[in-house]
């Protein structure tokens, strides 16, 4: 009977001259052999190897899902996307492509805030304050936007769709600059179209092509 001896690195701090050993005894035809344990030793590099791998998997799938919503921006750090923040306040906040995407943002304040490019796709703006906000570029494709304060909002290149509502809001001052409105959705907006936006200086009326 031989006895075969596995040596295991579980860390390259362990001794290297006297490394712990698990004997296992196998039959021999040929009588007792010794197998020395230099012989079949792993090598260091490869027991590195190994806790290298093991150590980015687990910091791999630790991660949490939701982190994959967060949006740019230095709110980024939340999640706002998908996420019900009704009455939430983002008055004054930097929120440069932002992803509100799904959320429901029903009488969240957004006064005065610089949403560059941000995403409200398919989002609950019902009543939300969008006075003095800057939308350049903002995406509101399918949002419902009915009964919003967009007093002085600069929504120029903003995007919208034939669902896009804007029912009940007020849009005094607003700039629709080059916002690809549908004909019933421009002719609803211009029975109630008035103001002067104070940071381009263009009226509401002549942005929306107004007759």
């Amino acid at each position: 009977m031989a006895v075969l001896n596995f040596t295991f690195f579980s860390s390259s701090k362990l001794p290297l001259s006297k490394p712990p050993l698990v004997q296992i005894p196998i039959s021999s035809s040929q009588g007792p052999t010794h197998i020395n344990n230099s012989s079949i030793n792993f090598p260091e590099s490869f027991s590195k190897a190994c806790i290298t791998a093991l150590v980015s998997a687990s910091l791999f799938f630790s991660v949490d899902p939701a982190l994959a919503f967060k949006g740019g921006g230095p709110y980024g750090s939340e999640v706002t996307r998908g996420q019900d923040l009704t009455g939430k306040d983002f008055s004054g906040k930097t929120l440069i492509k932002q992803d509100f995407k799904t959320s429901i943002l029903r009488q969240a304040n957004f006064k005065a805030a610089k949403l560059l490019g941000a995403s409200f796709f398919d989002a609950d703006l019902t009543g939300a304050d969008l006075s003095d906000a800057d939308l350049r570029g903002a995406d509101f494709s399918l949002a419902n936007v009915t009964k919003a304060n967009l007093t002085n909002a600069n929504l120029e290149g903003a995007l919208v769709t034939g669902n896009t509502s804007f029912k009940g809001s007020i849009i005094t001052g607003a700039d629709f600059t080059d916002v690809p409105l549908r004909e019933d959705q421009k002719e609803y907006l211009c029975k109630i179209a008035d103001g002067v936006n104070p940071t381009t200086g263009n009226e509401t009326r002549e942005t929306l092509f107004c007759k």
